[in-house]
């Protein structure tokens, strides 16, 4: 990604405007910004933003009708900033299609930090990495693989496969939902307690303290996140 990268809010609020433009402009992004449903879906189909942070309580509708439609011809990161902080809520903008979310009230430095991970995740994706590491471990996507701190190490194929998903998706929360229908199909998608068998078993393989695991990150009542990953 070369330039300066196009980074639209869409928020009804002008103390959020206020306070992200030159937050944003300071750190190198091109701002751009919408403040309805109507208005943000027009200015993500003719100024191509790179990433979009949604508020989803907007005067003409809910921020997840963006999703929902952004999502048939989009893929442009989406980051949920919103004061709503029901878990439902957060499991359906992420059911969508939505990257990640940020709560309001929210520090500053966390939101970049969430937009910086969610540019690189889709940079990944496009380039599609054929090795991914995080922390020590290593994750070889062609030879079908994974090493921790060099040595082998022993996954099923099921494990493999829950694994590499979660890694593709490395700074995105992925709901339970997601992750069962992707890897056991639709008809498995609300056995959360089988998921966490196998979180628990790669966890036990993968990480230096299983019982405070730095790798697979648990999000309560939602779903997992692999914060950090490199490439090689």
């Amino acid at each position: 990604m070369t330039g300066r990268i196009r980074a639209l809010i869409v928020d009804d609020e002008p103390a959020i405007l206020r306070l992200l433009k030159p937050v944003l402009e300071a750190n190198n992004y091109q701002f751009i910004s919408a403040g309805t449903v109507a208005e943000s879906i027009k200015c993500i189909a003719t100024e191509s933003p790179d990433i979009v942070v949604l508020d989803l309580g907007l005067p003409d509708g809910d921020g997840k009708d963006v999703i929902r439609q952004v999502r048939q011809w989009s893929d442009v990161p989406i980051i949920i900033l919103s004061a709503r902080d029901r878990e439902a809520e957060k499991i359906e903008a992420l059911d969508l299609g939505a990257d990640d979310f940020v709560n309001k009230p929210f520090g500053v430095g966390e939101l970049l930090a969430r937009i910086r991970t969610a540019l690189r995740h889709r940079m990944e994706r496009v380039a599609e990495t054929p090795v991914l590491r995080t922390a020590d471990v290593e994750i070889d996507n062609v030879r079908h693989c994974v090493t921790r701190a060099g040595a082998e190490v022993r996954l099923t194929p099921k494990e493999f496969e829950l694994l590499s998903f979660l890694a593709k998706h490395a700074g995105k929360v992925v709901t339970h939902r997601q992750i069962l229908a992707a890897i056991w199909g639709p008809a498995h998608a609300t056995d959360t307690q089988y998921l966490r068998v196998y979180i628990g078993q790669i966890r036990q393989k993968i990480e230096k303290d299983p019982g405070d695991p730095r790798i697979i990150i648990t999000e309560p009542g939602i779903g997992y996140r692999i914060a950090e990953i490199g490439t090689r």
